[in-house]
């Protein structure tokens, strides 16, 4: 075979991959995770300029438990290609600490501008100093997720009402140094909340959950897991949330039959945990399964004073659509005649 016939074969080879890879590797994309994404970056020269001149691939940042994640973030964002980074998830990252933070505040400023989404949960060295210098520099986050930090108090999240006024999800599971005063501030500013988690904040009481329900009626979703101070004087104005969709009132040992009739006027409720409500009886599970008509997910999970009484009634009214049912521990419970899927084991 002489050099001619060789040539074409060639020049076809070369096209394909300057022109149809990264064509196809730019659908494709759009579908890997980051860390895929960025080994792409060294497949080819050609490949690389396609994907980084491509703005939709690069609105996220995932250092998700990496190491040295402070020094990575800082890195990332001082590139062309992160300028209009919208969402960042550090959850359970290594080595990021409030000066990382304030290196983003001063150095790149511009880079954050259209952030809406920032994760992190399980960061334990990030302080009310970190949280304010990052809250002042993305003025248009809506989702802020800051799970089991024992360092943030009522200061950070004040910084965060103060400079993000589109907050819509807030996670605060774990923060053990908020208290009402937090949630006032919460309550006051971000009255189109969508869904707030408070599992084990345990300085809440009564007072700050009445200011978020009688103020945040856009709530859809609700955690209030492990939180045993609470009394029927707030659970009762839970029924003022006419969007409330998903309830975690896991351990709250002081809801009662009252308190969870009140609830039950919540008619678009889907997912209900009363695990370990132990004040709870037929009567209150009646209320809800009467009320809750679109009921998906419930569970009853060691509750001794229910009986089959309430669950001839949950058939009766959900077994359209409930899909999960658990009566683990329901001692009261002698039979499963009743036409509900049943959990097999706690959740």
């Amino acid at each position: 075979m002489d050099a001619k016939e060789i040539e074409p074969k060639q020049t076809a080879t070369t096209t394909w991959n300057r022109e149809t890879i990264p064509k196809v590797m730019k659908i494709v994309s759009t579908k890997l995770p980051q860390r895929d994404l960025v080994s792409l970056l060294l497949v080819s020269p050609w490949l690389y300029r396609t994907l980084t001149c491509f703005p939709p691939l690069w609105m996220a940042l995932d250092f998700r438990e990496m190491n040295k994640a402070g020094d990575r973030l800082i890195a990332a964002t001082s590139l062309p290609r992160y300028q209009h980074v919208k969402e960042i998830n550090l959850e359970f990252a290594q080595d990021i600490e409030d000066e990382h933070l304030e290196v983003l505040q001063s150095k790149c400023f511009v880079s954050l501008q259209k952030l809406e989404s920032l994760n992190l949960n399980g960061c334990q060295k990030i302080s009310d100093k970190g949280i304010e210098a990052i809250a002042s520099t993305c003025s248009k986050l809506k989702v802020f997720s800051i799970y089991w930090n024992v360092r943030v108090t009522d200061i950070g999240i004040k910084h965060v009402v103060e400079n993000c006024k589109q907050i819509v999800d807030l996670n605060f599971s774990g923060c053990k140094n908020i208290s009402d005063k937090a949630l006032q501030l919460i309550a006051e500013n971000y009255q189109e909340l969508e869904s707030l988690n408070l599992t084990r904040c345990i300085k809440l009481t009564d007072g700050g959950l009445q200011q978020i329900l009688s103020k945040c009626s856009s709530l859809q979703s609700l955690n209030l897991y492990a939180l045993s101070s609470f009394t029927d004087k707030a659970y009762k104005k839970i029924s003022s949330l006419p969007l409330l969709k998903f309830l975690d009132l896991c351990g709250a040992q002081n809801l009662s039959d009252e308190g969870l009739s009140c609830i039950a006027k919540c008619k678009n409720i889907v997912s209900l945990n009363l695990t370990w409500c132990v004040r709870v009886t037929d009567v209150g599970v009646v209320a809800i399964a009467e009320g809750c008509t679109s009921l998906e997910f419930l569970s009853l999970f060691g509750i001794v004073g229910v009986t089959d009484k309430c669950l001839e009634v949950l058939s009766r009214f959900c077994s359209n659509t409930v899909t999960t049912l658990d009566v683990n521990g329901c001692i009261g419970i002698k039979m499963i005649w009743y036409q509900l899927p049943v959990a097999n084991g706690p959740l």
